[in-house]
């Protein structure tokens, strides 16, 4: 059990050390951008788009230089005899031109070894003449087929090269692509097309090594003679360049990405570092203090960091300032409450005791009223203590109002001059002396007299709550009241200054003691006029009223006011509240 008599707290299981959450969370933020941008850079659907662009101009560049050439020099002039029946004269006898095979296939051959290109020719029925990567001699047909490279590199660079190739179908994607088939008496899509005198180019998907995606690039152009077509030039090339093309490029925003991922990952750390680190420590900080019964532990100061983090910091402290100040103040209170208590008690104790053993009647008599006075500065002392331990909860929970300053003081006012005039009347009917009627000749004294002095029309008007500022000034008046000799007057002004209301009350009493002007304000602190009977006060009015004024966030003070000489003329008690 704690000295509070409440259970010891409960302590927070050790969280398991390691990275925090909130670095988990800055850092997956920072890479998650980080990897969207090199996904956008890497995808280069447009940069291979404009790659197999200039790569097929170029291809059909060549097809026509090898159709013009073809045309010209791989063609036979063959005679044709004259219509028999003479029926058009477009009939007439002339000549044609068709490809011969035996000069097309060196040409081909020639013109191919000088591009890396297969090329083939076909005649205007569709018919292969002639194919780069095959050799017609006396001894037969060779077949050229290219052997795939062996592999290069360590096991590393293999393995990433494969992930590469498996990727490359992805981003972009290649399944769009038509499939290239060659099949034996399938005309090729392109050479069609060019025997009907149109060039034509296609992009393909082929599989390559190990199954790969691959692209491969072809385009037809006619072989024409004076605009006559004789056949079809069909040149094909593989993808390769683009492929290494773009796998240079993706190399490269890989390595800065990697570069960028590297510098993104510390700074995440070091950013992390600078938030979580430093709440880690204020909530340890928070929860030492918590399970702590001492004030050894107090919250890490990080207010020189100038951000939020050393603003919270600066907030808990002072938050933890507050509650050690409230803390001290119910201990104090609770002291002061029962050594006020433990007086009349004591008291009471004694007289009990006396009583027993006291046989004279006046003298039970008067312990009888020892004792029932002492019960009524109990009953007092317990009311008034339980005010003020209420007090702080009804102005916690309570919402301000706004309230006309001027008008509470002048209702105050009159209901005291009211009321005075009611005693007297009442005084009057029973056929007792009014005080004060008869003057000072009379020798009866006059009470004092209540005057205000308040600006007309000039708008005093503060929130809070008015309930407990008409206790705050009733409290001031009463005290005034009280100090002030017979015939003098208490006067209660009211001003604004600037953005605050300043109330005064001014008595002609004999003034504060010095040194106590801050004392007076302290809880059961008791200086009464001399001959006031013991005990009809409990020290708590202006503590209840200084509580009061700083739940509003204004300020009350004392002080002594003096004439000319140095003589003490009364204390004025003045009150500061700021405007609605």
């Amino acid at each position: 059990m704690s000295a509070t008599g409440g259970a010891r707290p409960k302590e927070r299981p050790a969280r398991r050390r390691g990275v925090s959450p909130l670095t988990l969370r800055i850092l997956a933020v920072n890479v998650l951008a980080l990897l969207v941008l090199a996904a956008g850079l890497l995808y280069l659907g447009r940069y291979q788009d404009r790659l197999i662009q200039a790569e097929t101009e170029a291809l059909a560049t060549e097809a026509r230089i090898f159709a013009s050439a073809l045309g010209e020099g791989a063609v036979n002039r063959i005679l044709t005899a004259p219509s028999p029946t003479g029926a058009s004269t477009t009939d007439e006898g002339g000549e044609r031109f068709e490809l011969a095979p035996e000069l097309a296939r060196p040409m081909v051959r020639r013109l191919a070894e000088a591009t890396a290109t297969r090329t083939r020719l076909y005649d205007i029925d569709g018919h292969m003449l002639s194919d780069s990567r095959v050799l017609v001699g006396s001894q037969g047909r060779i077949e050229i087929r290219e052997l795939p490279s062996p592999p290069a590199g360590d096991p590393v660079s293999r393995a990433i090269n494969d992930l590469y190739t498996r990727l490359i179908d992805v981003v972009p994607s290649r399944e769009g692509l038509p499939a290239y088939r060659e099949a034996p008496g399938q005309p090729n899509p392109d050479v069609e097309r060019a025997l009907g005198g149109e060039a034509a180019a296609t992009v393909w998907r082929v599989d390559g090594e190990g199954g790969d995606p691959e692209l491969l690039l072809t385009v037809a152009v006619p072989v024409q003679r004076y605009r006559e077509v004789l056949g079809a030039v069909l040149l094909a090339r593989s993808g390769g360049e683009i492929d290494r093309a773009i796998r240079s490029v993706r190399f490269d925003i890989l390595r800065v990405f990697g570069v960028a991922l590297l510098v993104t990952v510390a700074l995440s750390f070091y950013l992390a570092g600078t938030i979580a680190r430093p709440i880690r420590r204020l909530a340890q900080a928070a929860d030492r203090l918590r399970t702590s019964h001492g004030r050894h532990a107090e919250i890490p100061d990080l207010t020189r960091r100038g951000d939020e983090i050393g603003e919270l910091s600066g907030v808990l402290r002072e938050m933890t300032d507050a509650l050690w100040t409230r803390m001290d103040a119910i201990e104090r209170f609770a002291a002061d409450v029962a050594h006020e208590i433990k007086n009349p008690l004591t008291s009471l104790r004694s007289a009990v005791e006396t009583a027993g053993r006291v046989s004279d009647p006046r003298h039970r008599d008067r312990l009888m009223a020892i004792i029932a006075d002492d019960v009524q500065r109990l009953d007092r002392l317990i009311s008034d203590i339980s005010n003020a331990s209420r007090l702080d909860a009804e102005l916690s929970r309570a919402e301000p109002e706004p309230v006309d300053i001027g008008l509470l003081l002048t209702m105050l006012a009159e209901l005291r001059q009211t009321v005075a005039e009611t005693v007297d009347e009442t005084v009057a009917a029973g056929g007792g002396e009014v005080p004060g009627e008869g003057g000072a000749e009379d020798g009866r004294p006059m009470p004092p007299r209540l005057v205000i002095d308040i600006p007309a029309g000039e708008r005093l008007v503060v929130p809070g709550l008015e309930g407990r500022l008409t206790q705050v000034f009733q409290n001031l008046i009463d005290n005034a009241l009280s100090f002030s000799p017979p015939g003098s007057v208490v006067r209660l002004s009211a001003r604004r200054t600037g953005r605050t209301v300043t109330v005064v009350v001014s008595d002609q009493g004999p003034g504060i003691p010095d040194g106590k002007e801050e004392a007076i304000f302290d809880r059961f602190y008791t200086e009464r006029p001399a001959g006031e009977k013991f005990g009809t006060h409990s020290g708590l009015g202006l503590s209840i009223a200084k509580q009061i004024v700083s739940a509003h966030n204004g300020s009350i003070s004392a002080r002594n006011r003096q004439v000319s000489g140095g003589a003490v003329d009364g204390a004025d008690f003045t009150v500061i509240l700021p405007l609605l």
